[in-house]
């Protein structure tokens, strides 16, 4: 296949823990041409998307694991997969690559994730779908509905709808300080929505990332441990990545969520679980490949290529 990877600098990737290239290996491992493109390097032009594509070779040489060819115009729609391997923020320039990107699907591409659903399913509020499995939750600007929240439960996260690696969350208690002046800074004043959740405290037994192929789960996630003291499990907040076996419980959000992922064209996923509890539906650029892999041998890239070699159903 020709496969096409949309994503940040390749040059600035941790190579210990990046997603995207495992799956870059697993696709070089196969055979697969692969070609390279930023955000900014996509456009339409007479209502086709093209892209200044560069072809990419990878190695799993640490010291030399990547080369680029000369930028060449190309439509998107002459490779077979397009990986949207972009990290947020979801700002409007990542709004605006997926309409490009939906441009190409219309010509015949096969984007992973789809488009729509990127703008769809936030990655906060898409959870709140399943509301049998979470938390109470509360999704508003309203500092008043988020102080009666905090009444009632005494000790909640707060976070914001549009951030990645831990960043703005903060616990909260009915009896603590800087209520006021954390809900100003998060809400923007009171214009912009939030999420406040009941505080789980099974976190310290580690943040879960359940990664979903097609719907289905695989058989390991990554609990993500909060340390020295932290709310927060992610690795990019210093949590500790365990690998461990899916629970029952694992098993059974899985099979709740995975038909409705699949139905939406989110073929790579990743399911935040604490306790028993789901918090977000990752459906941006889902990580904890490498760390899964390297705890238990696994090769989920190649699990996502196995999927991906079978084509569209």
């Amino acid at each position: 296949m020709r496969v096409l990877v949309v994503m940040d600098p390749i040059e600035n990737v941790n190579l210990k823990k990046d997603s995207t290239m495992a799956m870059l290996w697993a696709a070089s491992r196969r055979g697969h041409a692969l070609g390279y493109a930023l955000q900014q390097d996509l456009y339409i032009e007479q209502g086709k998307a093209f892209g200044l594509i560069s072809p990419l070779t990878v190695s799993e040489d640490y010291n030399d694991y990547y080369t680029l060819g000369e930028k060449q115009k190309e439509s998107i729609a002459a490779y077979d997969v397009v990986l949207m391997r972009k990290d947020p923020p979801f700002d409007m320039n990542f709004v605006y690559t997926t309409y490009i990107l939906e441009q190409a699907e219309r010509e015949g591409a096969w984007i992973i994730n789809k488009p729509q659903s990127l703008r769809d399913c936030n990655e906060k509020l898409f959870a709140t779908q399943f509301p049998e499995l979470q938390v109470p939750t509360l999704v508003t600007s309203q500092h008043g509905l988020i102080r009666e929240f905090l009444t009632q439960h005494q000790d909640v996260i707060v976070k914001p709808l549009d951030g990645m690696g831990g960043t703005g969350i903060f616990r909260l208690t009915a009896d603590g300080v800087n209520i006021g002046s954390t809900l100003e800074i998060l809400t923007q004043n009171g214009q912009q929505p939030i999420m406040a959740q009941r505080y789980i405290p099974e976190i310290v037994d580690g943040d879960k990332r359940i990664l979903m192929i097609n719907g289905e789960p695989v058989p390991y996630c990554l609990a993500r441990i909060p340390q020295n003291g932290e709310t927060r499990g992610n690795l990019a907040a210093g949590g500790k990545g365990e690998a461990r076996p899916l629970t029952e419980n694992d098993k059974k959000i899985a099979a709740k969520v995975g038909p409705f992922l699949k139905a939406k064209g989110l073929v790579f996923v990743g399911l935040d679980v604490i306790g028993d509890f789901v918090t977000e539906i990752n459906v941006t650029s889902p990580t904890c490949i490498r760390e899964i892999d390297h705890q238990f041998g696994t090769s989920i890239a190649d699990d996502l290529f196995d999927v991906l070699e079978q084509g569209r159903e």
